[in-house]
Parts: C-alpha cells; sequence; structure tokens
C-alpha cells in the first residue's frame, strides 16, 4: 500500500527511489570503465585518494574511507539518516557494478577525449539521478548539496572547485595530457550537475 499512495510533489516513493539510485550508480560505475579503460584521472575524493596513492602507496581503499568518514559525520548531522542510509547504499551499489563490468564488457581501445566526454556525461547524468533521489556518493557530493540546499551554492560548481585542486595535485604525478583530459570530463559531468540540479526543484533534506 506504500509504494501505491500518491507522494508529495517533491517527493518519490520507494520503489521510485530504488530505481533511481540503481539507474544513478549504474551510469556512474559505466563512467568509471571509459575514463579506465582511457588511463583517466577521476574527480572528488577518489581521485584525492589516488593521487595520495601515488605519493605514499598507502591503500586506495584505506584512504578513500578515511578521506570520506568526516563526510559522513557531516551527512548525518546536516542532511539526515535517510539521506547517509541512501548514500551508503548507492555506495555500495556503484562499487560492486564496477567489479562486475570489466567480466561482462570489453572495451579494447578509448580515446582519452572520448573517454573524458563519455565519462563526463555518463557520470553527470548519474549523479542528477542520485541527487534527485535524495543520494550522492559520498565525499565532495555530501557537502555540495549541503551548500546548495543551504546557501544556495550550486552542486556542481563546489564539486568542480574541488575537482580543479585535485586535478592540481595530480599534475606533480601524472603526465600533464592525462590531467587535461581528466579535467575535461571533470568539468563536463559538473556542467550537467550545474544547469539541471537546482535548488528550487530538489532537495537533499529529508
Amino acid at each position: 500500500m506504500f509504494l501505491l499512495s500518491k507522494p508529495p510533489a517533491d517527493r518519490h516513493t520507494v520503489l521510485e527511489d530504488i530505481q533511481g539510485i540503481l539507474i544513478g550508480a549504474t551510469l556512474v560505475a559505466l563512467a568509471i570503465q571509459f575514463l579506465s579503460q582511457s588511463n583517466l584521472l577521476t574527480g572528488q575524493i577518489a581521485g584525492l585518494a589516488l593521487v595520495t596513492r601515488y605519493v605514499t602507496d598507502w591503500s586506495f581503499g584505506l584512504v578513500f574511507f578515511v578521506l570520506n568518514l568526516p563526510f559522513y559525520i557531516l551527512a548525518v548531522h546536516q542532511l539526515g539518516w535517510t539521506f547517509t542510509l541512501k548514500t551508503f547504499a548507492a555506495v555500495a551499489l556503484m562499487s560492486t557494478i564496477s567489479e562486475l563490468f570489466p567480466h561482462v564488457l570489453t572495451l579494447d581501445m578509448v580515446h582519452p577525449a572520448l573517454g573524458a566526454v563519455l565519462g563526463g556525461v555518463l557520470a553527470g547524468i548519474g549523479l542528477l539521478s542520485l541527487f534527485r533521489h535524495g543520494a550522492t556518493l559520498g565525499g565532495v557530493g555530501i557537502v555540495a548539496l549541503w551548500l546548495q540546499d543551504t546557501r544556495g551554492i550550486q552542486a556542481g560548481n563546489t564539486q568542480l572547485m574541488f575537482d580543479v585542486f585535485v586535478f592540481g595535485l595530480a599534475f606533480w604525478v601524472l603526465p600533464a595530457p592525462v590531467v587535461v583530459w581528466s579535467l575535461l570530463g571533470a568539468v563536463i559531468l559538473n556542467m550537467i550537475v550545474t544547469v539541471n540540479h537546482r535548488r528550487d526543484r530538489y532537495v537533499a533534506r529529508s
């Protein structure tokens, strides 16, 4: 009965949330396949963790987990448990699908330009789907949604500013062409979020 009841105009049913989060996680996982096959760098906390691994040889998974902890604390206190649990689910789904994709999808060669564009578009649309169903992929996305909901700062702009910082660090450890193409993908991703995810349409708080 709950799934069949009509939600408020700015809410979704549980079934709609499950579908939206699954679609969003799948699209982002597919974006990662294009980026990885192009040997490109991703942005946000995952990108920062990867740069840290290049410099220190620390485990990517450990660094990614530790860097995300303060953001989850912010999510619980500022955006609520529902948002935080949906985000955990989205991260788990995306991670699982990313591990499965290489076993069923083979990309022999992807030019960095195409990888950057397709990766940025797919990840941007995937994040939109997650945002609109009250979730994100942790890290800077949590801060971006919180600032948009409370300060009116576009989520895409917050993410892009952080990505510029990450790619600036990457210039010290990776070839310049890799960083430049990676930054192009990040710009496309965050422009999609900036143009399409507006505070007057969707908010993250439950």
